[in-house]
Formats: structure tokens, sequence, C-alpha cells
């Protein structure tokens, strides 16, 4: 749990867990690793199950990264019910992460000779705290580990793996789809070729080699492992939709490979047919060919995730009491102090407790510059000390860190679904069923009016030599059913939305900018106006005392002498601010007797009977029974130059006041005067006075300002703004001073500090924590809404193009898996496209 403190003197708690945030006091949500999704009618159907459950509240299930979220009610419905619900409906759960339960993981484990390595890893495993149950399996090198997320995780059970002398294979999901998918197409190829070559004859020429016989025996047999071995992923996916009554792309394939193939059988038991065999064995080699493709540029979309991923480094150079001993990372703990040599990457993120070097955050914030790191810096695991040696204490280590913040907050956006994608899903629930109708449709118009059928396809024999009106109307029904059932295509359709999703989301997390929720994606486009908090957003927020003006009565001395004693107890920056300017000054700092925070306005604090009061005009008026005009137009110079003033009181009589002052950041300008460009509307909110508020907008470029705004009325303002506004509001702030604010926009753009990204009111998070990033975030929106509408379009445009052209027979079934599986390649490739894309 994550302790923040706001503005106006108040503590909230934000909670994050591995990628899995708490929604609220009834709902938690779990990932599903599914395997066995092979298009998107698969990926609808799970979908649909999982929502028909009692106690789900959302469910979204992702082709592309072939995974679930899912929100339930834990009262109602456990993960065992998910995971059950999901096997089901025919498709296997490889692992789940899940806050607050129990969660799965499979681990792939090379160097197992016999089963009694087998058993020795599971019994290490079943001895780790946190770990419910662990499974080795000597044959197919895995283990299955049932764990507590909050106590345990990856990183640990690599960690006991390596130390009993084995080691977790690097062949991840994605490599190994891609080889046993490139294995299946090139045994597919290794028969289909060779009955290719053997066809030429008898499909030009009439003349069958060497017999008319054992041309049709041989095409058979040759077939037959293409079919029912490299096709029998083919044959099982779509025996499942067939059981649960909804077929999918694969029922489509196979329906058209099995329609071809049988005419091969028929003709030796007495049928007067074609031999259609070899379009089988080409169907599914083409097939299979697509799936290849596909899982090649699906692997190419995930490159930005699994390019984190390899960032994190597998040990490091823990200092104890007899020196350096170099250790797996899982082992280094908060509050250990690690060695980091030039070169070395740091392994966690922590603080410089000694040494000085240059180091390369560029990974982390995008910043091609080295920055200096000295005693008392804060940095960040997995980034590079390119020269210097630093000794740093861990401050958050495992699924804690900002680099494993950061893949879990992408794979969250890329587990979830923008609005548009509901009309695809529509689309995909009836389109297998629709296809096999207008395939029946075909066979049957074919075969019983083929006179009728004939009057395109007829014209066209002459110029497209495969097109043969002559066959009989039964063998013509067939080769246009076989081509309408293959050229179908929803994976297109599934596609498109969640690899632009992907790929977007990964040129984000490179740029400094997480999208935390798909769905900004498509919001963030429609932003009219702009809404900046000033603190720590328009401004750096680091407040600095600038000026110290005592009445005639008090030194500057002994003005900030008591200023400090009233806000040693609190964390605000203001505080700070001035507690930091005493020590400067040599100023002993006293205890105060008594403290009150007074949210928005200060804070009153009692030493040796005296009631010190410091805050704003409001706090000093309602605590104290005047103030001097002298104090006023003091008050007022200030916070026309932009500071804030803040009022020192002694019991009922003002003493002076402290100007504190908060710079503009860097890019403030710039950014700003480019969003006006484009036409967006700015505004500033904040809780300063008018004076100061105005002083800093006219500054930084801004015409609107909403001043004297308490925190806990933000939200509201925001609301007021929405209904005035046509179009949406996007809200940037700190992210935990706006938090509600946040949540009330349209778009929440929260501004990132450090290694502290775990902001669940954030829709988008600047990681880098410049105003340049709201800039990049817009273009990365548009940029990545438009390749979700390209690839629709794309999608439907194929599928309403090529399904007719298949049913009036002019579509040769061979060229159709082959156009099928460009359909999907072209959606994925047009999305990685968006990796070139400048933001």
């Amino acid at each position: 749990m994550l302790g923040v403190y706001l503005s106006g003197y108040t503590t909230i708690y934000v909670r994050f867990f591995r990628g899995v945030f708490v929604l609220n006091d009834d709902l938690r949500e779990v990932s599903l690793e599914i395997g066995g999704l092979s298009c998107a009618s698969c990926a609808e159907s799970v979908e649909r199950a999982l929502v028909e459950v009692d106690g789900v509240d959302r469910a979204d299930v992702n082709l592309m990264s072939e995974s679930a979220s899912v929100s339930f009610d834990p009262d109602v419905v456990d993960v065992d019910d998910l995971v059950e619900v999901v096997e089901v409906s025919g498709y296997e759960v490889k692992g789940y992460s899940s806050a607050g339960s129990s969660s799965s993981i499979r681990l792939g484990i090379e160097g197992m000779t016999c089963s009694s390595c087998a058993q020795k890893i599971e019994r290490e495993l079943n001895k780790a705290e946190g770990v419910d149950e662990a499974s080795v399996n000597f044959a197919a090198e895995t283990a299955v580990i049932n764990y507590d997320p909050e106590k345990t995780g990856r990183k640990e059970f690599e960690g006991i793996i390596r130390r009993v002398g084995y080691s977790v294979s690097d062949e991840g999901e994605y490599t190994y789809d891609v080889k046993n998918s490139w294995r299946r197409m090139a045994i597919a190829w290794v028969f289909t070729v060779p009955i290719m070559v053997w066809m030429v004859p008898e499909m030009f020429f009439g003349v069958a080699w060497p017999s008319m016989p054992i041309y049709n025996a041989g095409v058979i047999l040759l077939t037959l492992p293409v079919l029912f071995y490299a096709g029998h992923r083919t044959n099982v996916q779509a025996l499942k939709g067939l059981r649960n009554l909804n077929p999918n792309m694969d029922f489509l394939i196979a329906m058209g490979s099995y329609a071809a193939f049988i005419t091969g059988p028929l003709i030796f038991l007495g049928a007067t047919v074609l031999n259609f065999t070899p379009i089988a064995s080409m169907i599914m080699a083409f097939h299979l060919t697509g799936r290849w493709v596909e899982a090649k540029a699906k692997g190419r979309a995930s490159e930005a995730i699994r390019g984190l991923m390899e960032l994190e480094p597998e040990t490091a150079n823990l200092i104890t009491s007899d020196g350096e001993k170099e250790v797996p990372i899982s082992q280094v703990e908060v509050g250990d102090r690690v060695a980091v040599r030039p070169g070395d990457k740091i392994p966690v993120d922590g603080t410089v407790v000694d040494g000085e070097g240059s180091v390369d955050e560029s990974m982390a914030t995008g910043e091609s510059m080295p920055v200096t790191k000295q005693p008392g810096d804060e940095v960040i695991g997995s980034t590079v000390n390119q020269d210097g040696y630093l000794e740093v204490e861990a401050t958050k280590v495992g699924e804690d860190t900002f680099l494993s913040q950061v893949i879990e907050m992408v794979k969250e956006a890329q587990s979830k679904k923008v609005p548009i994608q509901e009309f695809a899903d529509r689309v995909t629930r009836y389109f297998v069923p629709a296809v096999l109708m207008l395939a029946t449709i075909t066979f049957l118009v074919w075969w019983l009016a083929p006179q009728q059928a004939m009057l395109i396809a007829q014209p066209l024999d002459q110029y497209l030599f495969w097109v043969d009106t002559t066959m009989s109307p039964i063998m013509l029904a067939l080769y246009a059913a076989i081509a309408t059932l293959v050229i179908a295509c929803p994976c297109a359709l599934g596609l498109a939305t969640p690899t632009a999703l992907i790929v977007g989301s990964g040129k984000g997390a490179e740029n400094g900018v997480l999208i935390r929720k798909g769905e900004a994606i498509q919001t963030l486009k429609d932003v009219n106006t702009i809404l900046l908090d000033k603190t720590g957003t328009l401004t750096q927020g680091k407040m600095s005392v600038t000026d110290i003006k005592p009445t005639k009565q008090n030194t500057e001395k002994q003005l900030l002498s008591y200023a400090a004693m009233a806000e040693v107890r609190s964390e605000h920056t203001i505080a700070r601010a001035i507690t930091e300017k005493a020590r400067e000054q040599n100023i002993e700092i006293q205890e105060p007797d008594e403290f009150q925070v007074i949210q928005g306005k200060g804070v009153i604090a009692t030493k040796n009977n005296e009631k010190i009061t410091v805050g704003n005009r409001t706090l000093i008026k309602e605590q104290t029974e005047s103030q001097t005009k002298e104090v006023e137009e003091t008050l007022q110079n200030l916070e026309n130059q932009g500071k804030t003033g803040i009022l020192i009181a002694i019991d009922n009589e003002v003493i002076g006041v402290i100007a504190i002052y908060d710079k503009l950041k860097p890019d403030a300008k710039e950014t700003l005067q480019n969003l006006k460009q484009k036409g967006y509307q700015l505004k500033m909110i904040t809780g300063d006075n008018k004076r100061t508020a105005k002083a800093i907008a006219r500054e930084a470029g801004i015409d609107q300002v909403h001043a004297e705004v308490m925190p806990d009325e933000k939200a509201s303002e925001v609301q007021k703004l929405q209904k005035q506004t046509k179009g949406k509001i996007a809200m940037v702030g700190d992210g935990i001073n706006d938090a509600p604010a946040l949540a009330q926009a349209d778009i929440g753009i929260a501004i990132g500090t450090g290694t502290d990204i775990a902001i669940e009111s954030g829709d988008i998070i600047l990681v880098k924590g410049q105003l340049q990033g709201i800039e990049k975030s817009i273009k990365l929106s548009q940029k990545t809404f438009q390749k979700i509408r390209q690839n629709l379009w794309w999608a439907l445009g194929y599928n309403t193009t090529m399904i007719p052209i298949a049913m009036i027979g002019i579509l040769h079934p061979v060229f159709a898996p082959a156009a099928m599986a460009a359909s999907s390649a072209s959606v994925i490739l047009n999305s990685n496209r968006l990796k070139n894309t400048e933001i």
C-alpha cells in the first residue's frame, strides 16, 4: 500500500498490486493467460461465457495477447470458478494473477535429466514462503506454481530453481508459438509441394501420371499428414468450437479442407466427382503459413513489452559484513545495500548512500543525457551506471520496482478494450454462423440452379484460367462453397483493435507515456479543453523561500523560527521549504507542544501557551482579529510576482509574511504555446490565491484561471466545466493531490514523479513529469486510433468484398486461405507501422 500526502495536509492511500488494482471494496481483478484462442470468435465466446457468470462485473478477452482481464466479486465467485468456465469453453488457462488471492505461473525449466530432478525442484519450490502448490513435469520440462502474489513471485521462483542447479528457459510463449507454427507449416509444405507438382499435368493437360488411380491414391496419402498432423491444432480447435456450439475460424478452415478432401475417397467408392483432395492440402498449408506469419507479426507488435522485461538485471552485488557477494536479484530486500560499478545495471530502485556516478536513465525517462547521482539522490532500477562507483540502498525490490510497475501497467492497458471494439465484437459474434449460412446457400444455389448461378462466372471463364464452368453442378457447388468457407476472416476484425493498442501502448512506454486504460486512446482524441493544476504540474514542485518580510517588531530570524516551529511536523511542500530555509540559516527548530492541520489553509501550533498560526489569508482571518494595511500591501506585492505569501501570526497578531516561489517547468511555455496553436483551450486550476495564480498563468501563457479552489472542490469544478463545454476535458495533475479531479475528468493525465508511478486515478501517466508528455500522449492517441480505424475498414472491406466473389464462383479455393492469411497479416503489419511514428 502506498501512502501519499495531499495538498491540504491530508493523507490518503492508493493500493497497487502487481499488475492488478483493487477496484473498490467489493470488486477484484484477475488476469488469465489463455491458450487455444485462434480467432476473434474464440475470444468473443470466452468473453461471453465469463460475463454470464454470477459475480462477474466485466470481462475483456484479448485475442492478440491471448489473455482475459476479469473484474469480479470475490464473495460470489472465485478465481478457480473463472478458470473452470474458460476450460469448459474448450480453452486452457496457462496461468493467472490476481490481487488478494492465489496466482498461478508456468515456467520452462532447462537441465533436468530424470524424474528425480523434477522432484528435487518441486520439493524446493513447495518449501518457499507464499507457495500454495508447485508441480514440476519432467516430460514437459515445466513447473506450474500456485502462489500468493503479495508474498512471492516469478523472480523468487527463478532464484530457487537456479540455486538447486537448473535454469529457467528464456524461451517465452512468443518464441514457442513462432517455432511451433513454423514447424507445422514446414511439415505441411513438405507434403503439399509434391502434390502441387504432381497435379500440374492433370490440371493443365488432363493427364494423370502414371495413371489416374495411382494419382488419386497418391494425393490422398500425401494429404493425410497435412490434415491430421500439421493441422492437428486446427482440428482440435474446430472440434472444441463445434462441441460448444460456437464455430470459429478453425471450424471454417476444417470444413473447407475436409469437404475438399472427401472427394478423393468418394472416387474409390464409385462416386462421379472430381478429386479436390490436393485443394484440401493447399488450403491447410496456406492456413498454417498464415498462422506462422501472424505469430511473427504478433511478436513484433509485443516487442516493446518484451524489451522492457529484458532490461531487468538477473544479479546484484550485495554488500554484506563479509564484503561484496553476487546474488540473484530475487534475494535483495528493502534496506539492503548493493554496489554498482561502471557499466553495471542498477539492480533495484533505491537511494545513493555513497559514491558518485553518471547514470543513463533513457530507458525510464527518455532523457538522452546521463544524470549525475550523488548521496541522497534517487536511482531507478535497470538504468545503467556509466561511470563512477555507487553504493545504493534498496527502497523498492521485485514487483514494486519502477520497471515492474511500468511492465504491469502496459500489460493492463493492452488487456483492455477501446469502445470502438464493441462494434467489432458484435460483428464477430454472428460472423461465423453467417458465413456458414452463406456457404450453405451458395452450395444449394450452384447445385440446384447452376445456370442462373453461372450468369456472372461464365463470361469470366476465358479470362480466369481456374474458373471452369463445365464442371458438374455438384462440383461447381462444392468449389464455390469451399471458397466461401475459407475466404472468411474474422481474425482481421478481432485483431484490428488490440494490435494497434499493443503497439501504441508499447510506443508510449518507450517515450515516457504510460496508458493505464485502453479507452483513453479513443477518448483523448476528442479532448478540446485541458485543465492543468499549478503546483508540481505547471511548476517544478520544488518550492523555496524567496522573501522573509517581518513586521517592525520582529527580525527575519525570529519570523522564520516561529514559522519553522509550526511547520516542522508537516510534510507539505511549503512546510518543507520553510524548514529547509531555517536549517540553512542554522536556526534550531523547536518542537511544538500541539500541532493541528487545517486542510487547504495551513497549520496551527502552540508552544509555551503561545498560539502560532501559519497559513493563507483565509486561515489568518479566521484565527486573528486584524491584519494591518502594511502586511496586506506586502502580501499583494509578492502575489503579483507569482509568489505564494504565507502569513505568520502569534496569538491574534500578524508578525510577518514569508514568500514561497515555485518555478515553471522548463518546457511549460513552449508546450502550452503548441497546444494553443492546435486549438486546445487551456485553463489552470489551483488552490492558490488569485493574484499568484494569475501571475503564474500569465508567465505560462494561460488565459483562464480557476483560483482558490480547495482540493476537495476540484472535482466539482471539473464537473461544472464538463457541463459548460461541448467537447471532452482532460485534467492534468500530480495524480495524488488531484486524484478526485483526475477521476472526474473525461481523461486524467497524471504527472509521475521519480519511481512513484503507481497512480490509480490517472488514465495516462507521464513518467518523466514533463509537460511535453501531454503533446506526446495526444499525438499517440490520434495515431493509434487512426490505425484502429484503418484496420477495421480494411477488415470489413476485405470480408464484404471477398465473400461475394467466392460465392459467385470465380475465386479458387486455394487462393482463399492465402488471401485470408494476408488479411490478418496486413492488419498486424499496419499496426506495427506505429513503431516508426514520431510522437
